[in-house]
């Protein structure tokens, strides 16, 4: 069966099949060695496995042509970031924004007074102070070690 799968591999994109083909085939091997002796779970299994193969191989060749027009998948297998670093920085914008905004908007009902609103955005700066300063005290480390878990992974025998 595992020279069965390593054919049904071509009908990957070549990229896929250089790129992911020999750990798709050994995962292969050590589920099929996990198998329990039952002949259903091995029908089971086999039918899961092929079914993901063919359904695989079809995505992929959709996500090559057609990848930047419509997404078919929640998540690809992307080395670089799902998003932009700055994105962590808007986050934290829009929340502060979104704290101030319903602070303000108690202080008109007239729920707190505006003792209340100072302490509050006070709070919210040094909340923020505190976050960015522990965030560039844990950049400062890794970027002196020079380490990330991204360099380790790189060691890793696969």
């Amino acid at each position: 069966m595992v020279t069965v799968y390593c054919c049904l591999l071509c009908l990957y994109p070549v990229s896929y099949r250089d790129e992911f083909g020999e750990e798709m085939t050994s995962l292969f091997r050590e589920a099929r060695n996990d198998l329990p002796p039952a002949l259903l779970a091995k029908v089971s299994f086999y039918r899961r496995e092929f079914c993901g193969l063919l359904s695989g191989a079809l995505g992929a060749h959709f996500d090559r042509l057609l990848r930047p027009a419509i997404p078919f998948r929640r998540f690809y297998m992307q080395t670089q970031f799902r998003f932009p670093r700055s994105t962590v920085f808007l986050m934290i914008v829009v929340f502060a924004g979104v704290v101030l905004t319903i602070a303000k908007a108690s202080s008109v009902a007239g729920y707190t007074s505006g003792s209340a609103l100072r302490t509050l955005e006070s709070a919210l700066f040094f909340v923020l102070l505190t976050m960015c300063t522990a965030a560039a005290v844990v950049w400062g480390i890794l970027h002196i070690r020079r380490r990330s878990g991204v360099h380790r992974l790189q060691n890793v025998d696969s």
